[in-house]
């Protein structure tokens, strides 16, 4: 499938350590980077390896760099004033992390936990301000990124008000297979607990579970422990 095969070349890119022949860079912000611009990220990143369940970064903690995913997923989550989470965004390969607070000088507004194993590299904030300072076009893609994560800000609160939990939930569903892929057997490459569908959809872990057992029953879904595969998209889609 055409997911198996991208997430290859994306893992075997890991190992290139030199940034101008990363695939990767193509997926974020770096695409436009000049030669030196690359070679001067390549000789002071750090590569970095988190098991599924590693914590990547805190919310409130001081961020002194970006990262730039380039195998595997992790979750943004937010904590609530009741205590909490409230995942904010799943985030794959290709995808930076980070650069609003590097950016910004601020705190991070949000934690990140692996959901797989990951491999990512970390680049030095200093080396990031420098060429935000030098190339505009850069300057100007990190804008681009900061704005469509607004846009999907203000998508979660509409959607919060104005769609039904089961609704939200199937969306959710289609959205991790289009992201993401499935596996040889049709499962869904990113293993969710059942708490964290609740906490993306924004309702009970009780209700979460009861609306994925609905969904098994109308024959949507098929489960195999916590995976899950789509049997019906449509079907899903018309849920409303």
């Amino acid at each position: 499938m055409l997911h198996n095969s991208v997430n290859l070349l994306l893992y075997k890119s890991f190992f290139m350590s030199n940034c101008q022949q990363c695939i990767i860079k193509q997926f974020n912000a770096i695409k436009v980077l000049n030669e030196d611009e690359l070679e001067q990220i390549s000789c002071n990143k750090i590569a970095k390896s988190f098991k599924k369940g590693d914590v990547l970064f805190k919310e409130g903690e001081v961020l002194n760099g970006i990262y730039c995913v380039r195998n595997g997923a992790c979750k943004l989550s937010k904590l609530s004033a009741n205590g909490k989470d409230q995942i904010i965004k799943l985030v794959t390969t290709g995808n930076m992390l980070g650069q609003r607070s590097v950016v910004c000088g601020e705190k991070a507004n949000l934690s990140a936990v692996a959901l797989t194993d990951m491999k990512l590299c970390y680049i030095p904030k200093d080396e990031i301000v420098e060429i935000l300072h030098k190339n505009s076009n850069f300057s100007f893609e990190l804008l681009k990124v900061m704005a469509l994560d607004l846009k999907d800000a203000d998508d979660i609160i509409v959607n919060m008000a104005q769609k039904p939990v089961k609704q939200r939930m199937a969306e959710m569903l289609l959205y991790i297979e289009d992201q993401f892929g499935v596996d040889e057997n049709a499962m869904l490459n990113v293993v969710l607990s059942r708490e964290d569908y609740a906490n993306i959809v924004g309702t009970a872990t009780e209700s979460a579970i009861r609306i994925l057992s609905q969904f098994k029953k109308d024959g949507f879904i098929a489960t195999k422990g916590k995976h899950i595969i789509i049997k019906d998209k449509k079907g899903l889609q018309r849920i409303g």
